[in-house]
């Protein structure tokens, strides 16, 4: 079962919104920043560690995760859309991911490779120049 994110634990702070708006754009703050602090949420330790483990810029070294969402020009559908994304986030996490284990490649997987580079190595030598 994915862990859902308690809305309580996310912290906004409307900030203005970049792009085209007009008049309205330098009035009125609709964007949001949502904060997130993985090591201090009610997550299980596993999908803390995941999301930690992450290669994202938008995660801090202090572990804060801060999204930005301004597709809308409303704050509360910018306020779903960040909630949204960091579920989707969170759910990504929450996938133990399958361990791979080493094979070995069968006899006629083999037999094709080396069929295919022969039949290159010839082509090749077909381009060459011809000498007498």
């Amino acid at each position: 079962m994915k862990p859902l994110i308690d809305p309580g634990e996310v912290a906004f702070s409307a900030i203005r919104a970049q792009g085209p708006g007009g008049q309205n754009v330098n009035k009125v703050s609709c964007a949001v920043h949502a904060r997130y602090d993985i090591p201090a949420s009610s997550l299980p330790a596993a999908v803390k560690e995941r999301l930690l483990a992450l290669r994202d810029s938008r995660i801090s070294q202090d572990g804060v995760l801060v999204l930005k969402a301004q597709q809308s020009r409303s704050l509360e559908q910018n306020k779903e859309d960040a909630l949204r994304r960091l579920q989707e986030l969170v759910d990504a996490a929450a996938e133990v991911p399958l361990v791979r284990r080493a094979t070995r490649p069968t006899r006629g997987a083999q037999l094709r490779r080396l069929d295919g580079k022969t039949r290159s190595s010839q082509v090749k030598a077909l381009r060459r120049k011809v000498t007498d």
